[in-house]
């Protein structure tokens, strides 16, 4: 099996969530179990972090796994889902793993099952499962000092939820995958809660009160020391032409004073809160990452991990911006990002998933802008002839283009020099726009 064989086969004859959505979805831990026992449970030969939430979770990831490199640690990253190569997922030190590794791994599993010996001949995992699996194998064969582990969905029954972290975060919670994690915000968080460990540290970010307050009772129940981000530290956040500016005004980090970071969303604030907090409560675990450490970290989030599509700015004059936020809190930060950036005429360039609140999401987009309606090359993606109709509901007008590509290029050529232009609605979109 060579490697784009294996691709095939782990993009293909597994269930998809990315592509397939809820019907992919195999909640239970009991096919990882299995799968962690045919690989001799690689997740225990690393110290790892545990980061769950609905928006910035990759962030988060991202921001840690950079600083921790910066201070000269072996850091595995896991996050999820990949924009442009599915090897994305699964980098040691900003690495992506080897197509060897993918290979190798893949037809191992496939020989285990053909076999019969470690793996049953029907033995049937979802795609995030198998390449779980094959992450923490990665991580453990190459000797990580740490690794930054996101969930994939939810929290209590998610695939990474075997692992024992030593410090389990938690980012803001939202209502996304409500088809599958529940139809309110406390539904929702009680999933995302499901990754408190007993007496293992948590810590939290922004949330409404009701969403803290079931944090802590779980946190409480398992004997968990809980702690609030926004209690510990506060900063002050100004966006920057390359990325952000970020000062802590309250809690540890103050001696770092003004530092650059790489990312320049909204939620930038939030999410370097949690990471500097993060990197406070695990001092005793990584000594080595001191200020200086966290300074090159923030400014080199991009070049050091490859994260993508935050707020990324893909060429100027016209200004074009994409951004994966892709439920109702993500597009929210979005539009109000997009008010603060000074600019003629708005275009913006949207497709979305089937299975969110497409009305909800439409609601918050501003009505003087001019729409360029796609779709992403995925099964989910809502038809753009749909999306129109339902947007014209909602007051906005625009144009139906069959391929990101076709509404990208219409966009930009319909844009003059002091314009700006948006793409976004989905990581789909994102993803075919880079």
């Amino acid at each position: 099996m060579n490697y784009p064989q294996a691709l095939d086969y782990l993009l293909h004859q597994l269930p998809l969530f990315q592509s397939e959505g809820k019907k992919a979805y195999k909640p239970g831990l009991d096919n990882i179990l299995q799968l962690d026992a045919w690989t001799a449970h690689p997740h225990r030969r690393f110290p790892c972090i545990h980061v769950a939430g609905t928006n910035g979770k990759g962030s988060v990831c991202h921001l840690l796994a950079s600083v921790l490199q910066e201070a000269g640690y072996r850091t595995g990253l896991y996050t999820s889902p990949h924009l442009k190569d599915f090897r994305e997922r699964i980098r040691i030190n900003g690495h992506c793993i080897s197509q060897a590794y993918v290979r190798e791994f893949t037809t191992a599993y496939i020989d285990a099952k053909k076999s019969g010996t470690t793996l049953a001949p029907d033995f049937s995992p979802s795609f995030f499962e198998l390449t779980t699996t094959m992450a923490f194998s990665y991580f453990a064969e190459n000797k990580v000092d740490v690794a930054i582990i996101e969930v994939g969905l939810g929290g209590r029954l998610d695939s990474t939820n075997i692992i024992d972290p030593l410090l389990s975060i938690i980012t803001s919670i939202s209502l996304d995958h409500m088809d599958v994690l529940g139809n309110n915000i406390i539904s929702i968080a009680t999933e995302k809660a499901g990754i408190i460990k007993n007496r293992r540290p948590v810590l939290a970010g922004k949330n409404p009160p009701e969403v803290y307050q079931l944090l802590q009772n779980q946190a409480r129940q398992r004997q968990a020391p809980f702690y609030l981000a926004e209690e510990l530290l506060q900063i002050n956040w100004q966006k920057d032409k390359k990325g952000s500016i970020i000062r802590v005004i309250k809690g540890d980090w103050q001696e770092a004073g003004s530092f650059a970071c790489g990312l320049a969303g909204q939620s930038t604030e939030e999410n370097a809160a949690l990471v500097l907090v993060a990197l406070s409560l695990l001092k005793q675990n990584f000594k080595k990452a001191n200020t200086q450490a966290l300074l090159r970290g923030f400014e080199k989030v991009v070049p050091n991990t490859g994260i993508r599509g935050r707020w990324e700015i893909l060429q100027e004059n016209p200004l074009c911006i994409c951004d994966t936020g892709h439920n109702e809190a993500g597009l929210r930060r979005v539009t109000e990002q997009l008010a603060a950036t000074p600019h003629k005429q708005l275009h913006i360039v949207l497709g979305v998933v089937n299975d969110k609140d497409i009305r909800a999401m439409l609601a918050l987009l501003p009505q003087e802008a001019i729409y360029y309606f796609t779709k992403a090359t995925v099964p989910r993606a809502l038809p753009e002839k749909e999306l129109t109709k339902l947007a014209a509901g909602r007051g906005l007008k625009g144009q139906s283009y069959p391929t990101v590509a076709q509404a990208k290029t219409a966009a930009l050529k319909a844009a003059a020099a002091e314009d700006l232009v948006f793409i976004g609605g989905s990581n789909f979109v994102v993803a075919e726009a880079l």
